[in-house]
């Protein structure tokens, strides 16, 4: 039978009960800038698997202090952190959702502002810090940006410790899914990309270089993640950068095969984000979705491949699934304004008997 968004989709172990997954969002939401969730985190995450998607992922949480976007960002560095996720994949899993996690390192786009404080950066003195990347090159902000360091082998060694750390967490903390962070200009990304690459060592230049420390990383985490439970990686397909000097959908088709036979068992595929404004001026409905296909078509037959970008009605979610274009409808925003999106569009597409509508709330359907 051809899947549709309603049918369960296997990966190892693990079966998520449809093909709509959260995507990552952050919630700039963390007390007391310490990296630990709150009830708002358990409430935002919860009530997502309360509304019925298949899988429930973290925002980007971060592996090291230092790897956060924003003071406010969460984490998974500690034992504590492991304590604070705990009430979170409980009721996610509660709910038949699977819990997911997005293990990220934000690299030289680190120690900011939240969005809606001006997405400004945040120096030391104001409760930031120093920030890292492949290259010298701080993350270029209008006002005078934290300070910024070239990472040395060092450097480059503890951040794939870190995240290693982070999934050994996170499968403590009740995690059925790890996912890499490689995209929208942060730090594994910024190594992918030539355009924030500069370096001339074995972690520059070449396309296998550039992909080294992302490799790396996916080893790390696969090495302390069961056999039986996936890891997704999530890449921008494109820094839609028109130069010949940058990320392109070409290379990220030869990626993603890597990164199969490196053990990884879906690719989020996503776009943008190395410089400012490097995103399409056109954005609408699907706008990503073709650069998913393309890989979908172009890689192994056992990876998986997630789409994401403007997914916001039933239809759309179900037609990606339906017609081979991805394996997974990956819903930000909408699930930001319908958290119950999932049992709505069951709901739409007469598949209600499929998605488990709490008893609490089978009245309203």
């Amino acid at each position: 039978m051809t899947p549709d968004l309603f049918s369960p989709l296997e990966m190892r172990d693990v079966t998520a009960p449809n093909r709509v997954m959260v995507s990552p969002m952050c919630q700039y939401s963390c007390d007391d800038r310490d990296g630990l969730p709150t009830d708002w985190h358990r409430v935002h995450l919860g009530s997502r698997a309360v509304g019925g998607a298949g899988i429930v992922m973290t925002e980007a949480t971060a592996v090291e202090p230092r790897g956060r976007i924003s003071p406010e960002d969460t984490g998974i560095w500690s034992d504590e952190h492991v304590r604070a996720w705990q009430p979170i994949t409980d009721i996610i899993a509660d709910q038949g959702s699977i819990p997911a996690i997005q293990l990220a390192h934000a690299g030289r786009k680190a120690s900011k502002s939240r969005p809606w404080d001006g997405s400004a950066p945040v120096r030391p003195d104001a409760g930031g810090w120093e920030t890292i990347g492949p290259s010298g090159t701080a993350w270029p902000y209008d006002a005078e940006a934290p300070p910024h360091r070239r990472m040395d082998t060092d450097d480059i060694e503890a951040v794939v410790e870190s995240f290693r750390a982070g999934a050994k967490r996170s499968l403590a903390a009740g995690f059925e899914i790890a996912e890499v962070h490689a995209a929208h200009g942060y730090l594994l990304h910024e190594f992918l990309s030539p355009a924030t690459n500069d370096r001339t060592d074995e972690y520059g230049g070449s396309f296998e270089d550039r992909t080294r420390l992302l490799r790396e990383v996916v080893t790390a985490v696969r090495d302390v993640w069961p056999d039986d439970k996936p890891v997704f990686v999530r890449i921008s397909a494109t820094d839609w950068i028109d130069d010949g000097e940058s990320w392109t959908v070409e290379q990220s088709v030869r990626l993603a095969g890597d990164l199969f036979e490196a053990g990884v068992d879906l690719i989020d595929v996503s776009s943008g984000g190395i410089r400012p404004g490097s995103y399409p001026d056109a954005d609408g409905p699907n706008y990503q979705v073709p650069f998913a296909e393309r890989i979908n078509e172009h890689t192994p037959a056992g990876l998986r491949v997630g789409a994401v970008g403007k997914i916001t009605t039933p239809e759309q979610a179900d037609a990606i699934v339906a017609n081979g274009r991805a394996d997974l409808a990956i819903v930000g925003r909408e699930l930001l304004r319908d958290p119950y999106f999932t049992i709505r569009a069951a709901d739409a597409l007469d598949a209600l008997d499929r998605v488990a509508v709490p008893p609490q709330y089978d009245r309203a359907f």
